[in-house]
């Protein structure tokens, strides 16, 4: 249950800054760094899309997976695989958040926002898979 949440909220924050890559929103609400630096970089496309929408597309197959598995017990597939989706989220936002850092010299808080909902995904995952009982 606790994935699902958290990956509803992490897809409302990554459509958000997918709808500011596409032109529908104007300017992001950015208190903290330089957003739209970011996300106006040549690092905020991935193979011909936006960087945001494969993080919506991730966290919706999150969402869906997650989704899946509530009201039963979830197989230990169910619990490897969110392991795994979120795991190589987490490492793909280290990327970009070195990228921030280090090339861009800004940082999105946005994108802060995400990586660190994907980590605590990772992390509940991680957690909810230990507890499975183990395969027979």
């Amino acid at each position: 249950m606790l994935v699902a949440l958290l990956a509803l909220i992490g897809a409302l924050v990554a459509l958000y800054l997918t709808l500011y890559k596409v032109g529908v929103i104007g300017a992001l609400a950015c208190q903290i760094g330089s957003c739209e630096r970011v996300n106006t970089s040549r690092w905020a496309t991935f193979l011909g899309l936006p960087v945001a929408a494969w993080g919506l597309a991730t966290y919706l197959l999150l969402l869906g997976i997650a989704l899946r598995g509530l009201g039963t017990r979830p197989p230990r597939a169910t619990g490897w695989l969110l392991a795994a989706i979120s795991g190589w989220g987490v490492l793909f936002s280290g990327w970009l958040t070195y990228l921030e850092l280090f090339v861009i010299h800004s940082i999105c808080i946005w994108c802060v926002t995400s990586a660190t909902i994907m980590t605590l995904i990772f992390i509940t995952s991680a957690i909810g898979l230990r507890r499975l009982p183990p395969a027979r």
